[in-house]
Order: structure tokens, then C-alpha cells, then sequence
């Protein structure tokens, strides 16, 4: 959820124990409201506008006395296989060298594959001077069609993708009819934040036997109303509290300078009751703020007085100890130039699975070929996952199992191998889980620290290579059994380059494993005592997703751009090679384009 958080607990620990507040200088979200509206309608808050800019090579030449007109049509393949039209190019006249000037807006979305089909038509010159959406495709000519995932656009480098276009001949045979190139670009106005320390002094005490419990609420003033955009952690027992840094990014704050889109900064004392108590505000541009802090003053606050329509100045003032202008890069900025997700896979071999050669198992493997919950879950995640690991080599566990004439073990790998544990690709995967299954008894107990502490193993010998962010996937059908043992191998491997997905398939009661997930705005603590410094769990139960009708992949992937941005942002980690213009939300460098754009082109 955003920063703007409505419950108790959120209240108290804004900052680090949300997913993406923007407090925590992490979030590109917008505010609570917002967020439940898409998530209750079945829509997923994170997702990046993009444009695609089109330009073709080499096309089959379709007219006898000139040069194909050809028109690009993009497609989105939906799950059930039909294409649903995106968008269409306008006409080039005689080019069989396009660069199409319109582009085609489309969403990406990281928890999802989401196939591409580009058609190119030559469209006859009777309908020239047709509105391009009105033109029948079955009456033009079909030079080719190309396919590929969105993702696999913006992994590139420079988010170009070049693409054959085929057309299958009579024989059923698949012919090349030139060469198509699509480049994605971000259509975000501006990645540029600001991030602030604010400080107050000398507040009022609104608690009778303690000290006033403070934590801020930013808001900004849109057309006379109130939309808060942020919230402080809460600093208890103290009068004269630090928060920590809050960031806020040019999206939610509008215009630094604009004095028509004010901040208002509203510091409160947190009640358990959720009737927080107002000690007083201030409304500032966000220039103003920067003022304050390089002047080294403090604002007054003011609060609404008893007699209607008058403001009291307080004796209590907040001062912004920091004011850092930066570029709040996105995940594809980090992903497009070279960063990885590299997946991992661990899977529950407990007996309360049943035994796999019964088809009431949750292992049992279909001879038609059916998926079970957990075959579905591999595929599912690991098809989205891949695309953003060049190797596609992944590590691969049990944990549970007993092999033959052996004590039971709580990581053991897949592939049988007592070195690497790893597989190649998602269908490596798949088969090595089989071949676990016939070699394996079902055992338990459900034991998730040997194989956290594994893939933390993993990542933490990765440090020096800052590009690699690691996720594991652990699929369980059983309430983890040593819990104390697993958080205190969550909060270890919160300081490190990794997300952890759990799914938990079968009938089970789940409730516990919620403690693991800190949605409810409490970080994880050990059993020393010691905070996790992110929450870097996801944890969904299958049947409550289906049940639904929203898809596995959707809800257990929607957190993991957060976390790693929290990741990369809280250590200063910035993307290879990044163009700062193009990081400020001015147009990258892609295919040339003439500077005008018609209908039709006579080029």
C-alpha cells in the first residue's frame, strides 16, 4: 500500500514497515484509497506507462508500379489466445523502409508475461484517404507478423528490440519477409524527487501521563482538497522528534515552486484508538521547505482556535534538517541496463502433501499432462521471472524429503546433484521436480530456515556484484513449523539483495504465515530483538487467489519491483551507464523519426 496509511499499526511504523510508502524513499505509489480501488477491482497498483515506437526493414514489396504502403497493427495476446488490437500506425506511402512516426501507448506490467503480435498490412491505395481505424484488414495485403513478450523489449539495453517478420506460405512453410524493430520508451514526465529530514521542536504535550507520540502526515492541495501523499513514522515519548528521511518524488508534489499546489504538513499524537490528535500544521511550497533548510530556521506551527475562523500560532516548530534533490530511477532503469532477477525455487516435501501416486495429491503428476498446484506455481512465476536472468540457470531445492536409506533434509536439491543445485531454465525445473518425487519420500516437518538461509547464502556472496537481485520461491501446503526460526533467518536476509515468494497450495488454514508478510505495517523482529530493515516477504494462498479469478503470478509479483527498488535506493545503488536526461524524463535515444506527423506520409 501507499504512505498515506489509515490502520494503527500503519500509523506507527510508516516508514520501513510498508511496502512502498513513500516515506521510506522508496515508493513511486500514489496514496491508500488509490491503491485499494485498483487491488478491490482486480487491478494492480505497479505498472509503467510506455510508448512503442515501430520502424520496419526490408519489407516484401507488394505493388507492380511502386513500393508497399505499409500500416503496423499491435496486438496484446490475452490469456485465452485471442489478440485484442492496441494500436495502429498511420500509412507510409512507397517506403519498404518504414519509421513510423504514431506510436502505440500500451502498459507494462511486471508480474505478467504479456505477448506482442505486431502485424504489418501494405494497404491499397483506394483507401488512402480512409481514417486509419476504419480500414478492413482482410481487404490489404499481409507482409508479415512478429511476436515476442513486452519484457523481452525493455531488457534490452536501450529497450530496442529488432524482430523477423514471417508470413507461413501455402506449404505451410515460414518465410521472412524483413525485419521489425520495436523500441519502448517511458512515457513517466519526470523521475526527479526530493528527500527530506524534518525535525520539530518544543511540541505541545497532548498525554496526560507521558509525552506527546508524534508522527507528520504530508498532503497536497489539489483544487482546494487535501490528498495525502505521505506519513512519517511514529516517534514516541518525545517532544522534540526526528523522523527519518522522507522522499517524495515530483509526481506527488507537483511544481517545487508552485505556490498553487502547497504542501500541508500536519503533525499529529498517535492514539492506539486511531483518534489521532492534531498538535498543528504548516503549509509550505516545497521551495519553501528548501528555504527552511538552508536558511536554518524553523516554521511555526498553527492550529484552528476555539473561536471560529482564527489560527494560533504555536510555540512548537518544524525545521527540515535535510533537502537533497535526486533521480529516482525506475525499475526499468535498472533492469534495461543490465540488472537481473535471479530465481530460485524451493519446494515442500512433506507427507501432509499426500502420497504422490494418488490423484488426491498435491504431487501427484497427471498423465494428461494437467499441472498440478505446485507444477502451475514453477511455470507461472519462473515464465515471468526468466526474462530477467540471462543465464537461466536457477538453483533448485526440497526440503522435507527423505531420500532412500537417509535422514530426512531441509535442502536438498532437485536435480540430485550433492554440488550444484542448479537447472536449466523453467523446464529444468520441472523435470527435476519430478524426478525428486521418485526418489524422495514425502517426510516433513515444514521447515522453511535451511533453505531461506541458503538462498541468503547465495546472495550475500554476490555483494561485489551490485546487478544481481536475487528472488526465491517457496511453495509449501503446510504452516511453516519452525516459525521463530524462520523470522530470524528473514531479518538476517533483509540487509541482503533478495525477495522471498511463498505460496501455499492445498486446503490448510494460513493465517500464521501472514505474520510473515509485514502488510500489516509491522516489521519482522528477531528473536533478538533486531528489526528487519525491509519487508522482503510475499506470501499468497492459491485458493484464495483463484478463488478470485485473479491470477498467482499477478498477486505474489505485484511487491517484488518495490522491494528491489527499496533495495537499490537505501544502499544508493544507481543503474549502469544511466543517461541523467533521459532519467528526467526527456525522450532516450531511439529510432530516428522525421518531426511531423499526417495521417498518411509521402515519403
Amino acid at each position: 500500500m501507499g504512505g498515506c496509511l489509515s490502520d494503527v499499526r500503519g500509523g506507527q511504523q510508516a516508514v520501513g514497515g510498508t511496502k512502498t510508502g513513500p516515506t521510506s524513499s522508496t515508493a513511486t505509489t500514489t496514496n491508500d484509497a488509490i491503491d485499494y480501488f485498483y487491488t478491490s477491482h482486480g487491478c494492480q497498483g505497479l505498472f509503467t506507462h510506455l510508448q512503442l515506437s515501430l520502424s520496419a526493414k526490408q519489407l516484401i514489396d507488394m505493388d507492380l508500379f511502386s513500393k508497399s504502403d505499409p500500416m503496423a497493427i499491435v496486438y496484446a495476446k490475452r490469456s485465452d489466445g485471442m489478440l485484442e488490437e492496441i494500436g495502429r500506425t498511420e500509412v507510409i506511402m512507397n517506403s519498404l523502409d518504414p519509421v513510423w512516426i504514431t506510436k502505440v501507448s500500451t502498459v507494462y506490467q511486471f508480474e505478467i508475461v504479456q505477448p506482442l503480435v505486431f502485424r504489418v498490412y501494405d494497404i491499397d491505395t483506394k483507401y488512402h484517404k480512409m481514417p486509419i481505424k476504419t480500414l478492413k484488414l482482410d481487404e490489404q495485403d499481409f507482409l508479415g507478423e512478429a511476436t515476442c513478450a513486452l519484457s523481452e523489449i525493455v531488457t534490452k539495453q536501450n529497450k530496442s528490440l529488432t524482430l523477423k517478420l514471417t508470413v507461413r506460405n501455402r506449404q505451410g512453410v515460414m518465410r521472412n519477409q524483413g525485419m521489425l524493430t520495436v523500441f519502448a520508451e517511458e512515457t513517466i514526465t519526470s523521475r526527479q524527487a526530493v528527500e527530506m529530514v524534518f525535525r520539530c521542536s518544543k511540541l505541545d504535550n497532548k498525554d496526560l501521563f507521558s509525552k506527546s507520540d508524534a508522527f507528520l502526515r504530508i498532503s497536497r492541495i489539489a483544487e482546494g482538497v487535501n490528498i495525502a501523499i505521505s506519513k512519517t513514522e511514529v516517534v514516541d515519548n518525545n517532544l522534540n522528534p526526528t523522523w527519518r528521511p522522507v522522499c517524495l518524488t515530483s509526481q506527488q508534489f507537483g511544481s517545487k515552486a508552485s505556490s498553487d499546489t502547497p504542501l500541508v504538513i500536519e503533525c499529529f499524537d498517535f492514539n492506539s484508538s486511531g483518534n489521532h490528535e492534531q498538535i498543528g500544521k504548516v503549509q509550505k511550497s516545497v521551495d519553501e521547505l528548501e528555504k527552511l533548510h538552508v536558511g536554518k530556521v524553523g516554521e511555526n506551527l498553527h492550529i484552528q482556535s476555539s473561536r471560529k475562523g482564527n489560527i494560533k500560532k504555536l510555540k512548537g516548530q518544524l525545521f527540515v534538517d535535510k533537502f537533497i534533490q535526486k533521480t529516482q530511477y525506475s525499475f526499468l532503469d535498472y533492469i534495461s541496463s543490465g540488472f537481473e532477477l535471479n530465481f530460485m525455487v524451493a519446494v515442500d516435501f512433506t507427507a501432509s502433501n499426500g502420497d504422490p501416486h494418488s490423484p488426491t495429491s498435491l504431487h501427484y503428476i497427471d498423465p494428461s499432462g494437467r499441472l498440478n498446484a505446485y507444477q502451475q506455481a514453477i511455470y507461472e512465476v519462473g515464465e515471468v521471472i526468466q526474462f530477467y536472468d540471462s543465464d537461466k540457470r536457477f538453483p533448485a531445492w526440497g526440503f522435507g524429503g527423505r531420500p532412500a536409506n537417509d535422514v530426512v533434509s531441509h535442502c536438498f536439491n532437485l536435480n540430485g546433484s550433492r554440488g550444484d543445485p542448479e537447472v536449466e531454465g523453467v523446464n529444468g525445473i520441472m523435470t527435476a521436480y519430478s524426478s525428486a518425487l521418485r526418489n524422495f519420500s514425502l517426510h516433513g516437518p515444514t521447515l522453511f530456515g535451511n533453505v531461506i538461509n541458503r538462498a541468503a547464502q547465495i546472495a550475500g556472496e554476490s555483494l561485489r556484484n551490485q546487478t544481481k537481485y536475487f528472488v526465491l520461491l517457496i511453495i509449501t501446503d503446510g504452516v511453516v513449523t519452525d516459525l521463530q526460526e524462520t523470522i530470524d533467518s528473514l531479518v538476517r536476509a533483509s540487509d541482503l539483495p533478495l525477495s522471498i515468494l511463498i505460496i501455499g497450495v492445498g486446503g490448510d488454514d494460513f493465517k500464521d504465515m501472514e505474520i510473515l508478510d509485514a502488510d500489516n505495517g509491522n516489521r519482522l523482529q528477531s528473536s533478538t530483538g533486531q528489526l528487519a530493515t525491509r519487508d522482503i516477504v510475499q506470501f499468497v494462498p492459491m485458493r484464495e487467489v483463484q478463488g478470485n479469478q485473479l491470477s498467482v503470478v499477478q498477486s505474489l509479483l505485484e511487491e517484488l519491483p518495490g522491494q528491489f527498488l527499496t533495495y537499490m535506493r537505501s544502499r544508493d545503488i544507481k543503474p549502469l551507464h544511466i543517461n541523467e536526461g533521459k532519467a528526467s524524463g526527456m525522450a532516450a535515444a531511439g529510432p530516428h523519426v522525421p518531426n511531423f506527423s499526417t495521417e498518411l506520409l509521402h515519403m
